[in-house]
């Protein structure tokens, strides 16, 4: 049993729809393979326009449900042309049930819970289409709703996996019929303590193919994505980027903890636990081998630097200038997690502490407003967080130095921070 994930650029329009077909029928001759795919293209965005049209009460609505209608309707007219079988009927029917639950005007007042509710729409169709497509072409499949695969709790918008109802049903139900057909899966959605829809984080895709890997005991998890493998930069921001030919777990788990794109921070743990490589490798090029990440691998000496974008910094210091004690810590560690808000950095001093987090609408927002009800704070937006993992050299630092005003550095082992306008 493999296990391949399709990101959302490789299913952007029917030619890639396409090209992924060809890779999953020419594996599948030799292998069970269970495919998790993405939302097409940029439609997870539009669904998060949609949603915030919908909670804000905005007059677009209407003509963003149509854009994402549009979007899909097109894809499935190249690929079909007009002689569309009936199972597509099934992806008109996920549009109509997403236009129904965009018409209750009621349907709940927790932002983070429509979140969930609608933006799993994406997945659902993409799936459908591409599994639709792949019969056209001969190739038989079994289309699941990954909801009903992995269990989670409520957290939304970053739940976390119940492992062993989630071992249970994948054991029961999935293994006996994934050793019979191809499955085609979603990524990133799960379902809740109350039926409802959850999603396990932004990018969370990869994590769904480590989860479906280690509860199928997968020989592999390979992840197609439109770039060679694991580059040690992102080559739009840095110079004189390399690709990583090979990986431990464990430098994986850092990279992807910092902030490297090209990994889901959760998805290498499982995978780790029970010895499964993690292939990353590009669809655009099926021959090249990419990055291969396993416990065979010892440290990489090659230093990669991460850069993440919209950071906000937070100056907190308490209002009678005392120092930040236990108590002060403990209140704004517990007020970080109430809001489902993690720190990329910490700081601490006698009378400040600072962090910095993901401008995320809808978190930090609250966040911040508990915050100041006890404490003096100061927020600095539009930042950039660089983080250098390894030794690095005099070109790494020129490079970083250039990119802006460095405000806050940090330098733990082989990391080191750099928060900047």
């Amino acid at each position: 049993m493999k296990i391949y994930k399709f990101g959302g650029a490789s299913v952007k329009n029917a030619e890639g729809v396409k090209n992924v077909a060809q890779i999953i029928s020419r594996d599948a001759e030799s292998s069970s393979i269970l495919v998790v795919i993405s939302a097409m293209g940029k439609s997870t965005n539009a669904l998060e326009k949609i949603i915030n049209a919908y909670f804000h009460g905005n007059a677009e609505l209407t003509e963003l449900i149509q854009e994402f209608k549009s979007f899909h309707e097109e894809i499935i007219k190249d690929l079909f042309q007009e002689n569309t079988p009936i199972w597509m009927n099934e992806v008109y029917n996920l549009m109509l049930e997403l236009e129904c639950l965009l018409d209750n005007e009621n349907l709940h007042e927790d932002f983070d819970f429509i979140y969930d509710q609608i933006v799993v729409f994406g997945e659902l169709i993409s799936t459908r289409i591409v599994s639709g497509y792949l019969l056209k072409q001969g190739i038989i499949n079994q289309w699941i709703d990954s909801r009903n695969f992995i269990s989670t709790d409520s957290r939304h918008r970053d739940a976390r996996v119940q492992w062993e109802d989630t071992e249970r049903i994948v054991k029961n139900r999935l293994l006996p019929l994934s050793q019979k057909k191809l499955i085609i899966a979603q990524g990133f959605i799960g379902k809740g303590e109350k039926g409802e829809s959850t999603t396990l984080g932004r990018e969370g895709s990869d994590y769904s193919a480590a989860i479906f890997g280690k509860l199928l005991n997968a020989e592999s998890v390979t992840i197609w994505k439109d770039v060679p493998g694991v580059m040690n930069a992102d080559p739009k921001k840095f110079q004189n980027t390399k690709l990583i030919d090979n990986l431990s777990f464990n430098d994986a788990i850092e990279l992807a903890y910092y902030g490297a794109s090209v990994i889901h921070p959760k998805t290498i743990q499982p995978l780790k636990a029970s010895n499964i490589p993690l292939n990353v490798r590009s669809f655009l090029d099926t021959e090249a081998l990419g990055t291969c990440v396993s416990d065979n691998f010892s440290s990489s000496e090659i230093t990669s630097k991460i850069h993440k974008d919209k950071q906000i910094l937070l100056e907190i210091s308490t209002r009678d200038y005392t120092f930040i004690a236990e108590d002060s810590l403990s209140f704004i560690l517990s007020t970080l997690l109430e809001n489902k808000v993690r720190m990329n950095i910490m700081q601490n001093s006698a009378i400040q502490f600072n962090c910095v987090i993901d401008d995320r609408e809808n978190q930090h927002q609250r966040l911040i407003k508990t915050l100041k009800e006890h404490f003096n704070v100061e927020v600095k937006t539009g930042l950039q967080l660089v983080t250098l993992y390894g030794k690095g050299n005099e070109t790494d630092k020129k490079e970083i130095s250039a990119m802006g005003e460095i405000l806050l550095e940090q330098n733990i082992g082989k990391v080191t921070h750099h928060l900047m306008r």
